[in-house]
């Protein structure tokens, strides 16, 4: 099994957007996972809606913040995992392969 890190590579923001400097409305995000000598991983983004009720300044959000709004807003966790989990396991055992040329050895 993978050892999988969660990371916020960039956020979007709008200058300005209901009274409020930097809101947030996309996050850029990776996920690696590593098992041995063996890694995969996945980039993607995710919109955002607008913030409701308090609004947390941007100098203020954690990473462990934004990802739980990326988790709350299409990402799925397990599934991303389950993917990166995947092209691992594609490495271990593979599917396909190429060994060399039997006239170039």
């Amino acid at each position: 099994m993978a050892t999988y890190t969660w990371n916020v590579s960039a956020i979007d923001c709008y200058p300005q957007a209901d009274g409020e400097t930097n809101v947030v409305f996309n996050v850029h995000w990776t996920l690696v996972g590593t098992q041995d000598a063996y890694n995969g991983s996945v980039y993607s983004t995710c919109g955002v809606p607008a913030p409701t009720g308090a609004f947390t300044p941007y100098a203020d959000l954690t990473q462990d913040q934004v990802l739980g709004w990326i988790w709350a807003n299409g990402v799925d966790k397990d599934s991303a995992e389950a993917a990166v989990q995947a092209q691992i396991d594609a490495q271990i055992t593979p599917t396909v392969v190429q060994p060399a040329l039997p006239w170039a050895v």
